[in-house]
């Protein structure tokens, strides 16, 4: 007898625990995401494009606000012997589609450096850090619980410290992020 009410006791003390008492917002926006993804560039320096990666991270202030740091390392395949590399980061504005795609707009702000890769052209190399800025929209699709599909992020820097004239890349990337 002593046994059973034991039992009934402690059922009724966990029970509330591990029953959830409501349902789970079905548009509820995970609070972290962090991905990589492939990435092309239009240097604005020369007439190739440049590639590389980057890496992505969003962490949720709200359900449609955000802040993202984007770090694009456009200096891996570069036909004209140049890299641009950038260290973003800055507030994402975002609205959900029927909880399955993730429209959104951002507004960057960080770190560049401009390379002239080692090569015939440049015998010696050098490179040079600026301050940037950014503006870009992209769209993700949510492929499962815990991994969004990137489809296209695209990304409109000014750079506006670099000699002579500024430069104005536009730099253009597809992935994958784990979101927890």
């Amino acid at each position: 007898m002593k046994v059973e009410k034991f039992f009934w006791a402690t059922v009724l003390i966990l029970l509330p625990a591990v029953a959830p008492a409501q349902a789970i917002p079905t548009a509820s926006r995970e609070p972290v995401q962090a991905g990589v993804a492939i990435s092309f560039a239009s240097s604005d320096y020369g007439e190739a494009y440049i590639k590389g990666f980057s890496v992505f991270g969003d962490f949720a202030l709200s359900r449609r606000l955000s802040v993202e740091a984007d770090v694009h390392r456009t200096s891996l395949l570069t036909p004209e012997n140049i890299g641009e590399d950038s260290y973003l980061i800055g507030p994402r504005y975002s609205i959900a589609l029927e909880d399955r795609a993730n429209i959104y707009v951002k507004a960057l702000a960080g770190l560049g450096r401009f390379t002239y890769v080692a090569s015939q052209q440049y015998p010696v190399g050098s490179s040079a850090t600026y301050g940037v800025g950014a503006i870009g929209a992209g769209i993700e699709f949510r492929a499962s619980t815990h991994i969004n599909f990137r489809a296209i992020d695209l990304e409109y820097q000014f750079w506006p410290g670099f000699t002579p004239r500024g430069l104005s890349p536009m730099v253009v990337t597809m992935g994958v992020a784990y979101v927890h």
